[in-house]
């Protein structure tokens, strides 16, 4: 009999044998005790060698279904379809429920005796008996994944019997995948509650071949320790405790089992326990002599502890009662590895893995494993004392938007942790006091990721929860984990809540009071209070349910949906219901037959789609902050991509037509109603997915969402009345007029990509085409993306494989048109790129659209895109050879450019004179006209660059004289000073003068007079002079005449005026750069002297005149020795 005492070790249970009972042979067990439960007295069951055994079985091996039960228990899910199966033995129900519920302490204190053969099925029992806790506890995976790894990865041999080889067992991709085979040995044992055994790992490349020994302890169908020689620390089993748990799992009767040790050791008389521990000591001298000898020593004392305590420790005994009865979880490792992934920062994947742990917790809880607030309670310590919470606090920057996104699940997790209907008042009451010192601290983040929040309390959607926290008011801001805090106060014994699950009618609502009538609709049914606001124009839900930091619609889609995932194995369980109830053509998401809660024709599935559906289309408030909002779009995303993974049926065909209707229908619930509140959350995103998925379907439906959806209120000039109604939101781009949000570039992207979306699908009709060029002109501001859309559409229109569509091709030219407009008068780094694509765009709709642009040019163009790209490009060969272009086209399209060029040059003469010159030459009247509009120009607004620019051309056309006044009214714009000889406009300075020098002696005289007025330099003095000098003027004169072959004198004009000026240019300039000299430049200046002699010698004079010139050199800058020195030596 095992009896109680104080524990030397919390985890050891202490047990005695005194000896047997009366009622009980040799080899039974006699336990004392005579509580209730399974009743006191005795428990006897003959041993499996006795014929009670003998018979049992063989009467339960003769019992087996009916057919006809057979086929039903397989419909139910109970047995595979098609098999049949004998019944249990009482002994083995018996043993099996107790395993699962009592700790082995209870047992033996309820019962005088427990036979051996019922010891040893409640041990067999007791031991895990599926392998998903296993895979749970072995890697990051979850679910599913974690299992199809198990079973992929982790397949167990055949055991061999004692004397035989060792059994392979494969566990690569479980317990953090690092052994990619181990292998069993025969010497696995199961003493009592401990399993041990040892693992091979086979020899790798470059490892050799490693034992490994492992040892676990069990306890209601839960490991509560493992060890394992290899060492390895992680948050998870290791591989060798993997591969010996599914071992013992698939193979329960190649591992030997034996009894407690404490009852082996009852059964041996003093001679045999002699026996047992010399030889257990010599086995084990080294380890255990000295541990030996020091309780030898203690026994022998009679005052020693050991000796005041009733009983001996057992390891292999089973729990006691007041054991924790959970899975073994290695809290330091949980510790260190949060600690580690924090510490990275994000980098080296260490966000994906804290998410992956996170996921862990939610398997945790999902199969009610207490663990699972262990775990999170170990994360929440570490990123409470992440110190970079401190950091950011101090420097008032936001956190990162990753590790954003990790508190937000945190906090979601203890929110199901506090709502979980299983736990216990006192856990809740713990979890309670833990939240609130988290929440107290300082640098607990706060919900909104940005400042404190408003909102009213969870618990104030039921009748007693208004009074159960304190007024928002008083509360300086919203940590992550305040809606936890809240929901300590829910309760699932709340009888409005009772009402709501179990959808009973009031009746007698009407008798009640205004207060209590609110938690009722019209019809008695019982309603949950939503957070409400009330606008002008809707009621709108302050936390839209898509991007809510609980993320509810998200959360009970994925429940609906895990409900309704079937694998392959268990699908012919249901089969026959699919059949009678239309089959979903995913691979993986099936109608599951309908349950009593569930109305006829309704499956998880649809009722999945559905939630979803109502989510998304939920009208809300766009919130405040950066953070919030983009949580808004991500969240909207990533439902929207998990019910792409759903082939839609008739039956979901349906659901998707009935949402549809209903939300456009739905007032200001729905996203898509009529009239909808200015900030109103946009719909761009969901209507894409709602249109693409019913277009094939029911197209006018699709049409009518969709167009309804391109509204964008946020951006219309003109608010509603009553849009004042939150005036905190009205910031930054225009005041009073938009509010703050962070997100509208990606929002105004996703308006355009839905009417993309309907463009594509519209083509070849010409009706819904123009419905959506009118929808897409209203809504959409931005002439970037409607730019984008013209282009698309162009696209669309002209497929290589097939005719343009002129009526697409017309939306196409319509939106560009519309850019042009919005462009305009406003800066674009893309304009010109708009210009070309809109005439290359009107080339392809036909020449009456090229003649339409030019026609009213005004409204689209500036006048020099006008002249430069649009005109230019319409009068190109390459135009009319693309047209086809007979010559009364050619001959309409000319006289539009050169009327469209002359209101050009008129408008802007500076940028366009030039263009509608060349635009008219073929037009005698129309060139004169722009040549006239350049003279009357010239004298006030042109600058001498244009004009040089228009005189040559006029040149190289054959207009010299033409050119020659334009060169003059040029000359008179310009100015060059002394040191500006690199200047651009000399080289339009010495064409002119050629040009003059060419025409004749009184046109190089009119010049003249102005070159020296306007240039002050010498050195381009000198160059024209000499250029003067060289030939005789109008050599080659007006009509092919030739002029006399005498040179033009320089004592004479007009080159004696041009001399002069040379001269006193270099003087100038002399003086000018004397000034600030440097020695690094004295040679320069000498050189620049010695082309000023050549100058000045070209005079009669010259000679004594550059003499005197030096000489006051001089005399003037004696005090530059040196320079003055240099001078002396060259010119004397």
């Amino acid at each position: 009999m095992a009896e109680r005492g104080q524990l030397p070790l919390p985890a050891k249970r202490l047990c005695c044998r005194p000896g047997y009972g009366a009622g009980c042979r040799p080899g039974q067990r006699a336990i004392g005790g005579s509580e209730g439960g399974l009743g006191g007295g005795a428990l006897c069951v003959a041993g499996p060698s006795s014929s009670a055994a003998a018979a049992a079985s063989s009467s339960s091996a003769a019992i087996a279904f009916s057919p006809a039960l057979a086929a039903a228990y397989a419909a139910l899910g109970v047995l595979p379809l098609g098999k049949t199966q004998s019944p249990e033995s009482l002994l083995d129900i018996a043993a099996r429920r107790v395993a699962e519920k009592w700790p082995f302490q209870r047992v033996e204190e309820r019962f005088e005796r427990i036979p051996e053969p019922v010891q040893r099925r409640i041990v067999y029992w007791s031991f895990p008996r599926s392998e998903r806790e296993i895979c749970m506890y072995s890697s990051f995976n979850t679910g599913a994944a974690a299992e199809d790894a198990a079973a992929s990865n982790a397949s167990v041999a055949a055991a061999t019997a004692p004397g035989g080889g060792s059994s392979a067992v494969g566990s690569t991709g479980t317990a953090a995948g690092t052994a990619s085979a181990v292998a069993a040995s025969n010497s696995g044992t199961n003493n009592g509650f401990h399993l041990s055994g040892t693992v091979t790992e086979p020899a790798a490349q470059s490892e050799p071949e490693t034992v490994c020994n492992v040892a676990i302890s069990f306890d209601r169908c839960k490991i509560t320790s493992v060890t394992c020689s290899c060492g390895n620390k992680d948050i998870f089993y290791c591989a060798h405790v993997v591969a010996l748990s599914l071992y013992r799992i698939r193979k329960p009767d190649q591992v030997k089992l034996h009894l407690p040790i404490s009852e082996t050791l009852f059964q041996m008389n003093r001679d045999q326990l002699q026996k047992f521990v010399q030889y257990l000591i010599t086995v084990h001298h080294t380890e255990v002599l000295p541990t030996a000898q020091k309780l030898a020593d203690e026994i022998l004392s009679q005052n020693s502890e050991i000796n005041q305590v009733h009983g001996a420790p057992d390891p292999t005994a089973g729990a006691s009662i007041d054991d924790e009865n959970c899975w073994h979880l290695d809290e330091e490792q949980v510790q260190e590895q949060v600690k580690l992934f924090l510490s990275q920062g994000g980098y080296h994947g260490s966000g994906k893995q804290l998410n992956l742990l996170f996921a862990k917790v939610r398997e945790m809880l999902k199969m009610r494993d207490s663990n699972g607030a262990r775990m999170l309670t170990l994360i929440t310590e570490q990123f409470m004392a992440d110190p970079r919470l401190s950091l950011w606090r101090q420097q008032g920057t936001a956190m990162t938007d990753k590790y954003r996104q990790l508190w937000d699940e945190l906090g979601a997790l203890w929110m199901c942790i506090v709502l979980n209907p299983h736990c216990k008042v006192e856990q809740k009451a713990s979890w309670l006091k833990q939240l609130k010192k988290w929440n107290n601290v300082d640098v607990c983040p706060w919900e909104d990721g940005n400042h404190g929040n408003d909102l009213p309390s969870l618990t104030n959607a039921l009748p007693q929860g208004a009074n159960a926290i304190q007024d928002s008011s008083n509360r300086s801001h919203r940590t992550v984990f305040t809606r936890a805090i809240e929901a300590c106060d829910l309760h699932w014994q709340d009888s409005h809540l009772q009402h709501i699950i179990s959808s009973d009618l009031y009746t007698n609502y009407c008798c009640h009071d205004d207060a209590e009538n609110s938690l009722f609709d019209s019809h008695g049914w019982p309603l949950w209070h939503e957070l409400l606001h009330k606008g002008v124009t809707s009621i709108t839900n302050l936390e839209g349910w898509v991007g809510h930091p609980l993320d509810p619609i998200g959360t009970l889609f994925s429940s609906l949906m895990e409900a309704c995932r079937v694998d392959e194995e268990s699908f012919h369980v249901f089969s026959d219901f699919t059949e009678n109830m239309g089959q979903c053509k995913s691979l993986e998401y099936y109608h599951l037959p309908a349950h009593k809660f569930l109305e006829e024709g309704e499956s998880y599935l649809t009722l999945a789609v559905e939630v979803a559906l109502i989510g998304l289309g939920q009208q809300r408030i766009m919130p405040d902050g950066l953070y919030a909002q983009e949580k808004v779009c991500r969240n909207e995303e990533q439902l929207i991509s998990k019910l792409q993974e759903i082939e839609l049926d008739d039956t979901l065909v349906k659901i998707f037509q009935k949402q549809a209707v209903f939300l456009l229908e739905a007032g200001p619930y729905s996203g898509l109603g009529e009239i909808i509140h200015r900030e109103s959350v946009p719909m761009h995103t969901f209507a894409k997915y709602l249109f693409t998925s019913l277009l094939p379907h029911d197209a006018e439906l699709a049409y009518k969402t969709a167009l309804r959806a391109m509204r964008l209120l946020v951006l219309e000039s003109t608010a509603p009345s009553g849009d004042m109604s939150r005036p905190h939101h009205i910031a930054s781009v225009v005041p009073n007029r938009y509010p703050r949000w962070f997100t509208l570039s990606h929002i105004e992207s996703q308006q355009c990509e839905l009417a993309s979306t309907m463009l594509t699908a519209a083509k070849g009709d010409v009706r819904r085409l123009e419905t959506v060029l009118e929808s897409i002109q209203k809504n959409i501001h931005s002439s970037s993306h409607i730019f984008k859309l013209a282009q698309d559409a162009f696209k669309i229109a002209t497929l290589m494989d097939s005719l343009p569509d002129i009526t697409l091709l017309k939306v196409s030219l319509e939106l560009g048109l519309q850019v042009m407009r919005m462009t305009l008068s406003t800066l674009n780094w893309r304009r010109r790129e708009m210009v070309r694509w809109l005439v290359t765009c009107a080339t392809e709709v036909g020449v009456y659209a090229l003649d339409s642009i030019m026609q009213s040019w005004f409204t689209l163009f500036t006048p020099t895109e006008a002249t430069s790209i649009v005109a230019t490009t319409v009068m190109s060969n390459s135009t009319i050879v693309r047209l086809h272009l007979d010559c009364h086209q050619q001959e309409k399209l000319a006289s539009s450019a050169r009327t469209l060029a002359l209101q050009c040059a008129m408008k802007d003469p500076q940028n366009c004179a030039l263009s509608a010159l060349t635009l008219c030459e073929k037009d005698h009247i129309a060139f004169e006209t722009a040549y006239q509009i350049v003279l009357d120009a010239a004298a006030t607004g042109m600058s001498y660059t244009q004009l040089f620019t228009i005189a040559r051309y006029m040149e190289h056309r054959g207009y010299p004289m033409r050119a020659y006044k334009l060169a003059t009214l040029a000359m008179t714009h310009l100015n060059l000073s002394y040191n500006q000889d690199t200047h651009p406009a000399i080289n339009d300075v010495l064409w002119a003068c050629a040009l003059s020098h060419s025409l004749g002696k009184n046109e190089l005289a009119a010049i003249i007079p102005l070159v020296v007025k306007s240039v002050k330099c010498a050195t381009v003095l000198s160059d024209i002079l000499r250029r003067c000098t060289l030939t005789t003027p109008g050599m080659v004169g007006l009509h092919g005449r030739r002029n006399s072959g005498k040179l033009m004198s320089l004592d004479k004009a007009p080159l004696r005026q041009l001399l002069d000026a040379t001269i006193g240019a270099y003087i100038n300039t002399t003086h000018s750069r004397l000034t600030h000299i440097s020695p690094r430049h004295y040679s320069e200046f000498i050189e620049f002297l010695s082309k000023a002699r050549e100058t000045f010698l070209m005079a009669h004079d010259g000679h004594i005149q550059f003499t005197q010139f030096i000489d006051n050199l001089k005399q003037i800058y004696k005090g530059k020795k040196k320079l003055m020195m240099l001078v002396r030596e060259r010119f004397g």
